[in-house]
C-alpha cells in the first residue's frame, strides 16, 4: 500500500512530465484574454470491474484513462475545455480555448502556488491495471452461491464488483495547489425470486473508499447476497400498500436518500443563486421541525461521499445546513462563494476532467434525536414503516417528490405487521420536514451505494438518518 502521506503530485510529474512552470504557463494562457479566475484539473483513473450473471462471467474490464480540464471564469460566465493528451502543446491549446469566454485584462496575476493541507480520510491502495482478477471473481462467485442457497425460490442472481483509484491534481490562478488519490470500491447483488406466477426482486450493495479487504472482513459477499435474497422473498407475500394520508416512519440509513433528494439539492448554492430552489432567501428562517438538524459532511473516514479535498482543491468540511429546524446555510463551490458572498464549503465536485465543477453534496444526513425507535413505532396507530427505497423524482424548484419504497411494512396499533408492495411516498421536501415529530437515537449511514445525478453529471455520495416519524405524508398504493 502506498503511504497516504506521499504527495500525489509526483505521480503526475513523473508519469506525464508536468512541471510547476508548465502549470503556471497554462494558467497564464487561460487568463490571456482576461477573466477573474482559472484552474487546471488533472485526473488519472485506473479501474477494474467484473460481473457474474447466472453463475457465468458476463463482463470483465480493466483500464486507465487520463486527461485535464481547463476552466476560465469571467463574471458569471465559464469557459471550459479538456484534453486527454497531456503534452504541453495540447494543454496550452486547451487553455487558449477556455480563454475565449473572457475579455479584458486578467483580474488575477499568478504569484506561485500554496499547497492545500488535507487530512487522510482513506487508504491509498496500489490499484493498477494488473490487479488480481481471480480474487475479485472469487468474491463475486461467493455472492452468487449465497443468494441461491438462501431459498429455492431464488431463480436468478447477478453480482458485480468494481473498484477504481482516481488520482487528481489541481492548480489554480488564486494559488490553490492540491493533489489526492481517491480509492473507491463497490459490491452489488441483484436477485429475482419466483413463486407460482409471481416474481419479485431484491437488491443490496455497498462499499466506499475502501480496499478489497473490506469485503472479506467487514461486509462480506454473503452479507449483501442474503440481504438481496431476503428482500425478494419477503415481497412474495407482501400485501398491497394502503393509499392516503397517514403517519409514516422512515427507518435509519438508506431512507436518508429522501432527505438527499427532497432537501439536499435545494440547499446547493447554485440553485439558490439562480433563485430556482424552494429554499431561496430562507437562511435564518424555520424550514423544518425543531427536531431536525441536517449536515453535509465530507470528512467521514472511508465513506463513499468523503474527500480529502474537493475537485477545486479545497478541503471538505462538516457544514450545518438546518439546525433545530432553522436554515443555516447552503453548500457551495468557489464560483457560488464569490458570486453570493458565501464561505466556500469544499463542495465543488465534478464527474471527471470532462466536466465543470458545481456545488454537490458529499455525505448528507440528519443527526440523531432522543427518541427510541421502539417508542416511535409504538406511537403509530395506523401507518407505514419504510426501510428501503428504490427510485424517485424531485422537482428542485417546488421541492415536490415521489419515491418508491422497495421495502415497507404496515404499522398497526403500534406494531410492525405485514410487508407491503408498490408503496410510494408523495410530498414536498420543505413541507415534509415540518411534520417530523419524533427523531430516533439510532443514526445510521447507508451501506455505500449512493450515486447522485445533476446536470448530466454523476458523483458518489453518502446519505443517512435515524428512525424518524412524520405525522402526515401521502402514501400511494392500491390497497385499503
Amino acid at each position: 500500500m502506498t503511504s497516504p502521506t506521499i504527495d500525489q503530485k509526483q505521480f503526475f510529474y513523473t508519469k506525464f512530465g508536468l512541471t510547476e512552470a508548465l502549470l503556471e504557463r497554462c494558467l497564464g494562457e487561460a487568463l490571456s484574454a482576461g477573466g477573474d479566475f482559472a484552474d487546471l484539473y488533472f485526473e488519472s483513473v485506473a479501474a477494474t470491474a467484473i460481473g457474474v450473471d447466472e453463475s457465468l462471467v458476463k463482463s470483465a474490464s480493466q483500464g486507465v484513462s487520463a486527461g485535464c480540464g481547463v476552466r476560465v471564469v469571467s463574471g458569471e460566465r465559464t469557459g471550459y475545455a479538456y484534453t486527454d493528451d497531456l503534452s504541453a502543446g495540447r494543454l496550452l491549446r486547451a487553455a487558449r480555448t477556455a480563454a475565449l469566454i473572457a475579455s479584458g485584462p486578467a483580474k488575477q496575476i499568478m504569484a506561485g502556488f500554496t499547497e492545500t493541507k488535507k487530512p487522510d480520510l482513506y487508504p491509498i491502495p496500489a490499484i493498477e491495471v494488473d490487479v488480481d482478477l481471480a480474487a475479485r471473481l472469487a468474491l463475486v462467485m461467493r455472492a452468487d452461491r449465497a443468494a441461491r442457497a438462501y431459498d429455492s425460490r431464488i431463480v436468478q442472481v447477478r453480482a458485480s464488483y468494481a473498484e477504481e483509484l482516481r488520482r487528481i491534481l489541481i492548480a489554480a490562478s488564486d494559488g490553490t495547489f492540491a493533489s489526492d488519490a481517491q480509492p473507491m470500491a463497490r459490491f452489488n447483488v441483484f436477485v429475482i425470486a419466483k413463486d407460482g406466477d409471481r416474481s419479485t426482486r431484491g437488491t443490496s450493495g455497498g462499499g466506499g473508499r475502501v480496499e478489497i479487504d473490506f469485503f472479506q472482513t467487514e461486509k462480506t459477499p454473503e452479507h449483501f447476497a442474503n440481504d438481496a435474497a431476503r428482500q425478494a422473498i419477503l415481497q412474495l407475500n407482501a400485501v398491497a400498500a394502503p393509499a392516503g394520508e397517514m403517519e409514516v416512519v422512515l427507518g435509519p440509513g438508506w431512507p436518508g436518500v429522501l432527505l438527499h433528494e427532497a432537501v439536499g439539492h435545494g440547499l446547493e448554492a447554485d440553485f439558490n443563486r439562480k433563485k430556482t430552489s424552494a429554499f431561496t432567501g430562507l437562511i435564518g428562517q424555520k424550514v423544518a421541525s425543531e427536531k431536525v438538524t441536517v449536515v453535509d459532511n465530507g470528512t467521514l473516514p472511508s465513506r463513499r461521499g468523503s474527500l480529502n479535498v474537493d475537485d477545486e482543491g479545497s478541503p471538505t468540511q462538516e457544514t450545518v445546513l438546518i439546525e433545530n429546524g432553522i436554515l443555516r446555510g447552503y453548500i457551495s463551490d468557489k464560483l457560488s462563494s464569490r458570486l453570493m458572498g458565501l464561505p466556500d464549503t469544499g463542495n465543488g465536485r465534478r464527474e471527471s476532467y470532462q466536466h465543470i465543477p458545481m456545488p454537490r453534496m458529499t455525505n448528507t444526513y440528519m443527526l440523531s434525536g432522543e427518541d427510541s425507535p421502539e417508542d416511535i413505532v409504538r406511537s403509530v396507530k395506523r401507518g407505514l414503516y419504510a426501510v428501503n427505497f428504490g427510485g424517485g423524482q424531485v422537482d428542485i424548484t417546488s421541492g415536490k417528490f415521489v419515491f418508491s419504497a422497495s421495502e415497507a411494512y404496515l404499522i398497526e396499533d403500534g406494531r410492525i405487521t405485514s410487508p407491503v408492495r408498490d408503496a410510494t411516498l408523495i410530498g414536498s421536501g420543505p413541507e415534509a420536514l415540518k411534520y417530523v415529530s419524533m427523531v430516533g437515537n439510532d443514526l445510521a449511514l447507508d451501506e455505500g451505494i449512493g450515486t447522485c445525478g445533476k446536470d448530466g453529471q454523476s458523483v458518489p455520495v453518502g446519505v443517512g438518518m435515524p428512525t424518524i416519524k412524520l405525522d402526515r405524508m401521502t402514501v400511494g398504493g392500491t390497497g385499503n
